[in-house]
């Protein structure tokens, strides 16, 4: 509908008959635009006097308070209105922006005429022009309506407002939401026919300047998070673009490099890393890969060994466009795999329970060793606690932190016992992990390697030993590069070492590296005083264990023990309490729970009043067997087990294989004890 005489004179006589004489309104009035005409029933219905501008405006703190929170809007908005205000200045225009409750945010209108028109109807920042309190306007019919809109003269619902024309439209968010109002107040006898259009692309024009303000700060968000995230990752991440321009990277990645954060910001990969020298070129890399051991020679001469994960940057056509490096130091990542794997010490010198003399003249031995950094040998019958003292001397010693990792060089495969140890590279053998493997060498580094059973050692293997004894290097199979390790080596052995030694079955040289600082543990039966001490720290631990309530052993059975020799030891010991415990039906352990084996070897008669025949030592002895420890303990194991390998395995503490390799050395027949 366009504004005619025709029109001015009918919305007059409407406004006559509705507003001012405030006569019932018909449900609908065709000579009166839709809008403006709801418009006027809202405004009725708020009670807005038709004759005055009701003065409804913010106190000054609230509008502090309403200007900081469209602060994004008016910032944006200025600069449009002051285009919009270049085109129509001098004609007694004014352009104010409000919030979305119709709050005036921002006002442009310099001209004397439009100043003096503000003010008289009451048009200033702060004040509201919502129809709540205005009645039909611009921006209060516009807010409700929710398009751009034109008001002239007598549609407006306050008398005071029908000299002028309003054009508004509304600003909305990125989700659609009406956070605003543009409006163009001007005096009704001047030309309107383009205010409209000129309002409406200035508010689209602070739309869309809005939504890139926001995708912009999203942006912004999304990579300042991605780039406290990779700081906070504790591996070091480098990124580059195809050319190998470096654009991202962390202090950790510095630090890995011991470079300085300079020597990264925007240089070319090929500037830190000596891709001919290195095992790994980024460039050459046309697949992601992960946990891939490389060695890394930096611009600054420096070699380093690093685990490497390499992420390619693809664009949407599949493209490589970058490359994401994330590097670890094998140190590092040595240390978790030995933590997640159980390589750690779990014994103290409080784990070791005694008040024998000799025992504790071990514990003060060992004291001393946890103070120094020297290589140390520990000697003692099979069973008598070898592998808690090497744990107590690690765990007082200032490589408590570091890994502790024992390995059983009698239970070894004889072909794998070199790549066990040391290690090997991608492709040194058939069925070698593709991406090869460190060895428990490196896993050791920083640590303690504990080699028990070393007098079962192959001879070959007792070279490439010494040689890491010698030079603190190791080389995997199949590799050429030699790597730093800092490891402290215990041994301990069951074996007369130095008879060993003259039998050319262990090497003179590497016997003497070893035993720096040599522990002797005790046997069991050299230190009887002992037996109950230990037996009812074993009967509080397993009766936990068990769920059962077991208070100590009867003074019979203390006996019993305390005659008994204990060829297995500390570990013979733990096992028959243990089967003590789960067979006592009372509150303690008498004669009755005690094997039988233990029973006929102290001569303790049997229940059906004769005494058990078990093979003596001297029966069980060929004439020409040699009159060894060994030897001895072995016979008598085998004779108290009846000959049963698996049982005479755990009385010794010794694998399976080791126990076959002795009965074979001492060219011994099970059988014979099998029919006894």
């Amino acid at each position: 509908m366009n504004f005619t005489n025709e029109y001015n004179m009918v919305l007059k006589e409407k406004w006559q008959n509705y507003v001012a004489k405030d006569l019932p309104m018909p449900e609908q009035d065709p000579e009166i635009r839709g809008f403006i005409y709801e418009s006027w029933k809202r405004s009725k219905g708020h009670c807005v006097s038709p004759f005055d501008v009701k003065d409804k405006q913010l106190s000054g703190s609230d509008l502090a308070r309403t200007l900081e929170h469209s602060q994004k809007l008016i910032q944006v908005a200025h600069s449009y209105m002051q285009h919009l205000y270049s085109f129509i200045k001098g004609t007694n225009f004014v352009l104010a922006l409000t919030d979305a409750d119709g709050y005036v945010l921002d006002l442009l209108g310099d001209d004397d005429r439009i100043q003096a028109r503000t003010k008289q109807s009451g048009l200033t920042i702060g004040c509201c022009r919502s129809e709540q309190y205005a009645g039909t306007n611009g921006i209060g019919t516009c807010l409700v309506v929710g398009e751009p809109i034109q008001i002239w003269a007598r549609e407006h619902f306050i008398e005071p407002h029908h000299d002028y024309v309003c054009s508004a439209a509304p600003i909305r968010n990125t989700v659609g939401k009406i956070i605003g109002c543009l409006d163009v107040v001007g005096p009704v006898d001047l030309p309107h026919n383009h205010t409209l259009a000129m309002v409406s692309a200035s508010a689209d024009g602070i739309e869309k300047e809005l939504k890139m303000k926001q995708a912009y700060e999203r942006v912004s968000i999304v990579n300042n998070q991605m780039s406290s995230t990779i700081q906070a990752i504790d591996s070091g991440i480098i990124m580059f673009n195809s050319l190998g321009m470096i654009f991202q990277y962390n202090k950790r990645a510095c630090q890995i490099l011991n470079l300085s954060s300079d020597q990264l910001d925007k240089e070319n990969i090929a500037n830190i890393i000596d891709l001919k020298s290195s095992t790994f070129n980024p460039f050459e890399m046309t697949r992601n890969i992960q946990n891939r051991e490389v060695s890394l020679l930096t611009c600054k001469k420096e070699r380093i060994s690093l685990s490497l994960s390499m992420s390619l940057i693809k664009n949407d056509a599949d493209q490589p466009i970058g490359t994401v490096l994330v590097i670890n130091e094998l140190k590092k990542i040595h240390t978790l795999v030995n933590r997640l794997s159980g390589f750690t010490a779990t014994y103290t010198f409080d784990s070791i329970l005694g008040e024998a003399p000799s025992i504790r003249a071990v514990k003060e031995l060992a004291n001393a060793a946890a103070k120094s950094c020297s290589n140390v040998l520990i000697l003692g019958e099979s069973g008598t606690g070898k592998e808690l003292i090497a744990q107590a001397i690690h765990n007082a010693s200032e490589r408590a932190d570091g890994p502790f990792i024992a390995i059983n060089c009698g239970s070894l495969p004889k072909g794998l016992i070199e790549s066990e140890l040391f290690g090997y590279e991608r492709g040194a053998f058939t069925g070698a992990n593709k991406e090869g493997h460190p060895g428990k060498f490196e896993l050791a580094n920083g640590g303690t390697i504990f080699l028990d059973e070393i007098g079962d050692m192959p001879l070959e293997l007792q070279a490439s030993l010494l040689r890491v004894l010698q030079s603190k290097e190791i080389v995997r199979i199949g590799g050429k590069q030699k790597k730093e390790i800092d490891v402290r080596i215990m041994a301990a052995t069951n074996v007369d070492l130095l008879e060993s030694v003259q039998k050319k079955n262990f090497r003179s040289d590497l016997y003497y590296r070893l035993n720096v600082l040599s522990v002797e543990v005790p046997p069991l039966r050299e230190r009887k005083s002992d037996i109950t001490l230990l037996a009812n720290h074993f009967i509080t631990s397993i009766s936990r264990i068990l769920g059962k309530d077991i208070e100590g052993i009867d003074e019979e059975a203390r006996a019993i023990l305390s005659t008994y020799d204990w060829p297995g030891n500390i570990r013979e010991l733990e096992n028959v309490i243990e089967r003590a415990v789960n067979l006592a039906s009372g509150s303690t352990i008498s004669k009755a729970e005690l094997p039988q084996a233990i029973l006929n070897a102290t001569g303790i008669p049997l229940e059906s009043g004769h005494q058990a025949q078990i093979p003596t030592l001297s029966s069980s002895l060929p004439e020409d067997a040699p009159r060894n420890r060994s030897y001895n303990l072995l016979v008598e194991a085998l004779a108290a087990e009846r000959g049963n390998v698996s049982k005479t395995s755990e009385r010794l503490g010794i694998p399976k294989r080791t126990l076959y390799r002795r009965i074979k050395k001492y060219n011994i027949n099970i059988d014979e004890f099998r029919l006894l």
